[in-house]
């Protein structure tokens, strides 16, 4: 069974609605399950559970929110060592395009990072303008459809590697799916 935990801080419900379409790309792959936790609600045993993490937080002046800072901080401090080599992903909103996200995507990776987490972007589009390289990103709400599709790219992702490298599921590789992926115009 892939176990995809979706880890999120979510101060005006945007990146809440983002963490729902993410847990819906990711159980696009079979024998996935998702387990989705505010930062307030998670505890280290969730992460500790998942194959695969996707971790999503408003865009605070270019970075991560303080909350989820604090969860790895501290929650997440006696498991140090305990994470190392899981796979994961972020996601962040801004009140505005150009708001900073992929910088707070960025800051997300450099602390999963520092975990020894193994994260990845995706190089497909999500849609004609939208790509995820740092993760999947958005402007306040996740209202287009170009963003929620972003959104469940990301998750499907994340699921397909971790049915592919922790559960040797190789036909679920990205690459052996290019028929479905879209390409820039």
């Amino acid at each position: 069974m892939n176990r995809i935990l979706v880890l999120y801080d979510s101060s005006s419900g945007n990146v809440a609605k983002m963490a729902h379409l993410v847990s819906e790309g990711a159980q696009r792959i079979l024998d996935t399950e998702v387990r989705i936790r505010s930062v307030d609600e998670a505890t280290a045993q969730d992460v500790l559970w998942c194959d695969g993490l996707a971790v999503g937080s408003p865009t605070n002046m270019g970075l991560l929110s303080w909350k989820m800072k604090r969860f790895w901080d501290e929650t997440m401090r006696e498991q140090w060592m305990e994470v190392d080599g899981k796979i994961a992903c972020a996601f962040s909103s801004a009140g505005g395009w150009g708001g900073g996200m992929e910088l707070a995507c960025q800051s997300i990776l450099t602390v999963l990072m520092n975990f020894g987490f193994l994260v990845f972007g995706v190089t497909d589009y999500a849609a004609k303008k939208m790509t995820l390289h740092y993760g999947a990103v958005c402007a306040k709400e996740p209202r287009e459809e170009e963003v929620q599709q972003a959104c469940r790219l990301l998750g499907q992702r994340l699921a397909e590697w971790t049915a592919t490298y922790v559960h040797g599921c190789k036909e679920q590789h990205p690459c052996n799916k290019k028929a479905d992926r879209m390409q820039p115009a």
